[in-house]
């Protein structure tokens, strides 16, 4: 049975002492409270560590935000497979939106880093969704179904059931624009659908796939609900502990 998640993307923010602060006030927030779901955290790489440190039992999931498509070697500020495995991370985001606006990634880069990601056991939440010229174009199905087979379609039936997607239309996120429920659960079943195409519908049954896209404590419940959506990726509602919990509560 697939997963139900709740991701808080960190992004660029809070220095050390605001970083503490707010995993411990979800570590509380898990210790005092029932969720329907898996909590996952991906704060600035610097605080992976102190993550994993307070979070000794696996309370909270710890992914780092990116990884370097190679092994080692001289590569100035990445960060490897083998260090995030070294630290028992949990996983990483690959492919984000921003990675690829502002640092040229693509489907072909993701595919290598996930496949690196799953040989040391980690789990790849793998992002992918389109732009607003694409969807006012129409060719948002079809950009969807090319980004889903370059970055997993290499992949065994087993590698690819350990793969967690997070569906983030590009024109939604940050801008306050979110999709409506029934626009990302259309995506959510192209791309299990695509995945059923290739692997069988029993193994695109066990694959989560998040919602990226503004989500807030006002929408998760509806968009939550939908068959095909298994939870969120959470960007700017991730980073105040009230926000955070009533969106990890949409699954009640």
């Amino acid at each position: 049975m697939r997963k139900n998640i709740v991701a808080g993307n960190w992004k660029m923010n809070k220095n050390v002492i605001e970083a503490q602060q707010l995993m411990f006030q979800l570590l509380e927030y898990k210790k005092n409270n029932t969720s329907n779901c898996e909590i996952w955290i991906a704060p600035p790489s610097l605080y992976l560590m102190m993550a994993k440190d307070l979070y000794e039992n696996n309370e909270i999931g710890v992914f780092s935000q990116d990884m370097s498509e190679h092994e080692s070697g001289a590569y100035t500020g990445e960060i490897s497979a083998n260090m995030l495995e070294s630290i028992d991370a949990d996983g990483a985001l690959i492919g984000h939106s921003e990675r690829r606006q502002y640092h040229g990634e693509t489907d072909s880069h993701c595919n290598r880093k996930i496949k690196l990601a799953l040989d040391k056991g980690l789990i790849p939440v793998y992002c992918n969704g389109e732009t607003l010229e694409q969807r006012k174009a129409g060719q948002h199905l079809e950009v969807v179904k090319n980004q889903t087979e370059v970055a997993l379609f290499t992949l065994s039936a087993e590698e690819i059931k350990k793969v967690v997607i997070a569906y983030e239309p590009v024109w939604a996120i940050g801008t306050g624009e979110t999709a409506s429920p029934e626009q990302a659960q259309e995506i959510h079943a192209h791309i299990r659908n695509t995945i059923a195409n290739k692997y069988g519908k029993e193994v695109a049954d066990e694959i989560s796939i998040l919602y990226g896209g503004s989500v807030k404590p006002e929408n998760a419940k509806e968009i939550f609900s939908q068959p095909d959506i298994d939870g969120g990726l959470i960007g700017g509602a991730a980073l105040k502990i009230a926000d955070f919990a009533q969106i990890i509560e949409g699954f009640n």
